[in-house]
């Protein structure tokens, strides 16, 4: 095998060629028309056709969506490659008691984290700094305070937020949760899209 074909960007160019597939195999097992599901994301008919047929490639706004309306993690949706080159192996850490992915490697792009959240982080230690922060609640419920707010995200929750706000985010005490952070640096934000009325929460 070349070393092109070995490398980490082509392990992820394999990943996003097989999303496609992926979408339309879970869209037909559920019988859901291709209409059904853009008046239940927002998303084109013309938009997801192209997805499932790998004429567009999968981004985060419309994976989100996908994934909200299937009822999936993010990552079951994507399902990208457990094993990658071993020199670049991203090795888990304990950040604060929690439980650190990483899922990025460049220092000076946008960043990108799997975080697994014991029920002993309970307590709000707000902080804040410069940068824009998204977070995706994958699974079990997390306590977010966000300046004088403090709310209860679930799993297919959303919230993007200026880190410039004193913010922390935690266990609700009753479980386990695993949550996938992005955050990027000032003048970088996400734009999330969700369909109105939906249970997704953005934080402006």
């Amino acid at each position: 095998m070349s070393a092109v074909e070995d490398s980490p960007a082509a392990a992820i160019a394999t990943a996003l060629d097989q999303v496609g597939p992926r979408l339309r195999r879970l869209r037909t097992q559920r019988r859901i028309t291709l209409i059904d599901l853009a008046s239940s994301t927002g998303i084109s008919k013309s938009t997801l056709s192209r997805l499932e047929t790998g004429q567009r490639r999968p981004t985060l706004e419309l994976l989100l969506a996908l994934s909200h309306a299937y009822r999936i993690p993010l990552d079951d949706l994507v399902a990208a490659p457990e094993q990658g080159d071993p020199r670049i192996r991203l090795r888990p850490g304990n950040v604060k008691g929690r439980t650190v992915i990483p899922l990025t490697r460049d220092p000076g792009g946008v960043q990108a984290w799997k975080i697994v959240i014991p029920t002993s982080k309970v307590t709000p230690e707000p902080r804040s700094h410069d940068g824009n922060e998204w977070i995706y609640i994958l699974s079990g419920h997390i306590r977010l305070v966000l300046g004088d707010q403090d709310q209860v995200l679930g799993p297919g929750d959303v919230a993007s937020f200026d880190t410039q706000v004193p913010h922390w985010f935690g266990s609700t005490g009753d479980e386990p949760s695993e949550i996938l952070s992005i955050y990027g640096r000032p003048g970088e934000r996400m734009h999330v899209r969700i369909e109105p009325g939906d249970r997704p929460i953005t934080v402006r």
